[in-house]
């Protein structure tokens, strides 16, 4: 990579409400809770200039801080960052670990930057960039989350979402069984030849989430997968020994080492989860070696950290599952450029970096 320093950075918060409450098993939001961190950097070669753009999203319990602690964090980082020389990704890393390891969205947000700012003087797509060669990003056809919300809405919501073309519907499950089967068969009814991905969230337990399937199975659910059902490792191998839906870990992987001896069928990846996006391409490079699906998703993002998480998918030659869907689901978009969107499908323009700027 290109020797530069770092001239600027400046971080604020970035809060777009969301259309619907979005309820999980374990919390909700209203809005975005994101950081967006603007960096410039200037190559130490030809002494040209770029801007980039990064989106650290917080959605606590499952980030380790929250908007007000990442921004703080950021904040007291810039100035041991500015002037700062940085010649290879291994650098890059130590530098971003020194000024903000225990924050990872804060984290996530500043590399993001960085990268784009990198692959943008190379007048490159930050997918070509981290892949290391020329060729174009296949379109990925990205699911659409339904939040926990009364039976009624979650099935008039399914019924929008297949009429917009989305066939993949990502289901929130997981705070009471009783009232997740009554969701799914309103949805059933609404959307029946729908592929479903239901996300637990780590909110149910073995039995309750192979009685889940079961009862899918009798509605004529088309389950694709089933993400975090179950909140310990131990859980979720045992659940993946006794169905043959394949079980896909979110929450209980952010870092390449909690894939060792993890006996399930695929991993989600996510940037601010894994405080990076390099990072969270190694443990996707990783599971792929180890025959698991993967998935890429995000953690209520504006378009700017759905198209850091779609560069990351087509950096990785596409994947399994895609879950870049929490754009649509918001008020208002403050940026423009990115990926371009033909109902589900997601194709990333051949722009330099991450191909998007502030409206």
């Amino acid at each position: 990579m290109r020797s530069v320093v770092i001239d600027s950075v400046v971080s604020r918060t970035l809060s777009v409400p969301t259309a619907e409450p979005f309820v999980i098993a374990t919390g909700q939001v209203q809005a975005t809770r994101s950081v967006l961190v603007e960096v410039v950097l200037e190559d130490l070669g030809d002494r040209r200039t770029s801007k980039g753009l990064g989106e650290g999203s917080c959605f606590p319990p499952v980030t380790r801080e929250d908007q007000p602690e990442a921004l703080d964090g950021l904040h007291r980082a810039a100035p041991m960052l500015l002037g700062a020389k940085v010649t290879s990704l291994l650098q890059l890393h130590s530098l971003l670990d020194g000024a903000l390891g225990d924050l990872p969205v804060a984290r996530a947000a500043l590399e993001v930057a960085c990268l784009d700012g990198l692959a943008r003087l190379d007048a490159a797509p930050l997918y070509q960039w981290l892949e290391g060669d020329d060729g174009a990003a296949s379109p990925l056809e990205t699911d659409v989350t339904i939040p926990l919300l009364a039976p009624e809405r979650m099935a008039a919501l399914a019924a929008e979402w297949w009429g917009r073309g989305f066939r993949a519907l990502k289901v929130k499950v997981g705070k009471r069984l009783e009232d997740d089967l009554k969701a799914l068969e309103a949805m059933v009814k609404a959307a029946p030849q729908a592929r479903f991905r239901p996300d637990a969230n780590g909110g149910l337990s073995v039995e309750q989430a192979l009685a889940f399937l079961t009862a899918a199975r009798t509605l004529g659910a088309h389950v694709e997968c089933f993400e975090q059902p179950c909140a310990t490792k131990v859980e979720l191998e045992e659940l993946a020994r006794r169905t043959d839906v394949p079980i896909v870990a979110d929450e209980s992987v952010k870092q390449a080492a909690d894939l060792e001896g993890l006996a399930v069928d695929g991993v989600n990846l996510k940037i601010a989860k894994s405080g990076s996006l390099l990072r969270a391409r190694d443990i996707g490079l990783l599971a792929r070696a180890r025959g698991l699906k993967v998935m890429v998703g995000g953690m209520v993002e504006t378009r700017l950290g759905m198209t850091a998480a779609a560069h990351l998918a087509a950096s990785l030659g596409g994947v399994d599952y895609a879950d870049l869907d929490t754009a649509f689901l918001l008020t208002s978009d403050p940026f423009r450029g990115g990926y371009v969107a033909t109902g589900a499908q997601l194709a990333l323009p051949d722009a330099p970096g991450l191909g998007l700027a502030l409206s």
